[in-house]
């Protein structure tokens, strides 16, 4: 039977960080039970291949949501990465903290110890970052950061045109200052991805104390109240894999849920229905399941410079050799180059408000390209009030679990999205972007009524594909926490959750960078070490936040 003193449910960005973390010293023996196979091959290791692992039921969970009823019962898709490396293995490669006052939030949430003072130390310890503001960025971690080339001039169109229409530049989103337009970051390195696969887990299993165990977990076996191990199912065999200590579920917002209610774990009504025997009633798991959605406001560019002119069969087959044999060029970026996280109005104290752009118009997964050159916009709103759920179809652990986000349930919600798109008109109208600009190709220049664009949005909003929240991590007495500030499974002995789950509230941004900083500070938790002490620097807030949004 395999055993260990660690058991981690998930091979994804936090459970690679805990299973390098655990590992690190030699004392303790770590095994990582992951169901999804290899990250090896260009589709996941090109960057620019981005849209295709996630379109691929070898590497995707192949999710998608319940009829979302605000959305005019439209099914999104919810990607969740079935493949070594997890989500970080299909995602869009951008890298983003969050804002200070996200982690300030969660500490006055319950979660006691995880204000930004508290997990900016964290940050600097994963990162590796070739570029930053000097005190606030790591250089020697695992996670190699870096930015774009922005070769192409659209990018600096961009950050200009943000400046022209008053809002701030920033240096560094990731440093003191988050707001403003600025380079964007991503996580590769030497033109590969650089997912939590190659930065943690594979120099994790170098070392004697470390194994992966290929299956398929389908529940925590739960002996008087504490966690000894994990019943995966393996080459049609059910087994147990053993945790002498612990057993850590690192399993995504979707997965992590899921597999506790198959657990016992859960709202109490629930599981009762599924048949399954409660050891303890925690209704907040599965419950307040968060994701930021964002709209492609698209853009026809009159120069040919965009990156339109390399999606026929032979511009791709030559970006393709050159990155096969050179790591380099247009198959060495996710071409996301350029950012900005902006106030939507005065009074907001810090951004709400990201942008993604790109030298092209087409959508994320890689379909519906305009038939033209264009650039576009990524744009959305931080932090909706929308709350949704994950529950169970079904008791069978390989049936899919129901995801509702309850998207756009807020007024507010339609308000912001409205002056989103109006406001990325106002930048796309500045004088930067006089050279490029052509007709609107979305939402079109005749949809200006609030009508018009909620029709828009209702039609053509996309998940960011940022789920989290569903374990949520709070006072041990508040009924809806599912951990503690320890991340220990509130009822459990010997069980923890530690990936985005475990988030009170959505960070800004894309949520990779937080979900590792999770599994890093977790393995202190863990571990007991003493935490590395609190940062004593001061975030910077707009000194007009009051009186205007830029």
């Amino acid at each position: 039977m395999a055993e260990a003193d660690y058991v981690i449910v998930g091979a994804g960005s936090a459970g690679s960080a805990l299973a390098y973390r655990l590992s690190e010293d030699g004392r303790h023996s770590v095994i990582v039970i992951e169901y999804g196979g290899s990250d090896a091959g260009p589709f996941i290791q090109m960057p620019a291949a981005l849209s295709f692992p996630m379109n691929m039921a070898r590497y995707d969970w192949g999710y998608t949501t319940e009829p979302e009823p605000h959305l005019g019962g439209r099914r999104l898709a919810t990607p969740r990465g079935k493949v070594i490396g997890g989500s970080s293995s299909i995602n869009g490669m951008v890298y983003v903290r969050g804002h200070a006052r996200d982690f300030d939030h969660w500490a006055e949430a319950g979660a006691r110890g995880w204000s930004f003072a508290e997990v900016l130390p964290y940050f600097k310890r994963m990162e590796n970052a070739k570029a930053g503001e000097d005190g606030w960025r790591g250089r020697e971690g695992p996670l190699h950061v870096q930015r774009g080339p922005r070769r192409n001039p659209l990018y600096d169109a961009f950050i200009e045109a943000g400046r022209q229409a008053g809002f701030e530049l920033t240096d560094d989103y990731n440093g003191a200052k988050q707001e403003g337009f600025a380079a964007m970051e991503q996580t590769i390195h030497n033109g590969r991805r650089w997912s939590a696969a190659n930065a943690y887990l594979k120099p994790a299993l170098r070392r004697q104390n470390v194994s992966l165990v290929r299956g398929f977990a389908r529940r925590v076996v739960i002996e008087n109240q504490r966690a000894v191990g994990v019943e995966i199912e393996a080459h049609k065999t059910i087994q147990v894999v053993k945790a002498r200590r612990e057993v850590i579920v690192a399993a995504s917002a979707i997965n992590a849920p899921k597999l506790l209610k198959l657990s016992g774990i859960g709202p109490a009504q629930e599981l009762r229905r599924h048949g399954i025997a409660v050891v303890a009633d925690r209704p907040g798991v599965g419950e307040n399941l968060q994701d930021h959605l964002e709209l492609y406001i698209q853009q026809e560019c009159l120069q040919p410079i965009t990156l339109h002119s390399s999606l026929g069969l032979l511009s791709k087959a030559l970006i393709g050799a050159q990155w096969l044999f050179f790591k380099s060029g247009l198959g060495a970026s996710n071409h996301f180059e350029a950012a900005a996280f902006v106030r939507s109005r005065a009074g907001v104290e810090y951004p709400d408000i990201q942008y993604h752009f790109l030298p092209a118009a087409i959508r994320y997964d890689g379909k519906a390209a305009a038939k033209t050159h264009g650039f576009q916009a990524h744009v959305g709103p931080m932090r909706s009030k929308s709350r949704g759920n994950v529950t169970l179809a079904s008791p069978d652990p390989w049936a899919a679990p129901k995801i509702r986000f309850n998207y756009m349930a807020h007024e507010e919600d339609w308000a912001d999205f409205r002056h989103c798109i109006r406001l990325t008109r106002e930048i796309f109208s500045q004088p930067a972007f006089a050279p490029y600009r052509g007709r609107e190709i979305a939402p079109g220049e005749e949809a200006t009524s609030d009508e018009a664009l909620d029709d828009f949005i209702r039609e053509h909003v996309e998940s960011a594909y940022h789920p989290c929240g569903t374990c949520r991590m709070g006072a041990p007495d508040d009924p809806m926490s599912v951990v503690d500030p320890e991340l220990r499974v509130i009822g459990v002995e010997g069980l923890r959750v530690a990936c985005s789950s475990v988030f009170p509230r959505i960070t800004n941004g894309n949520l990779n960078a937080p979900s590792i900083m999770v599994g890093e500070k977790a393995a202190d938790h863990i571990l007991g070490r003493p935490l590395l002490p609190p940062s004593n620097q001061e975030p910077w807030i707009n000194p007009r936040w009051q009186v205007s949004d830029r």
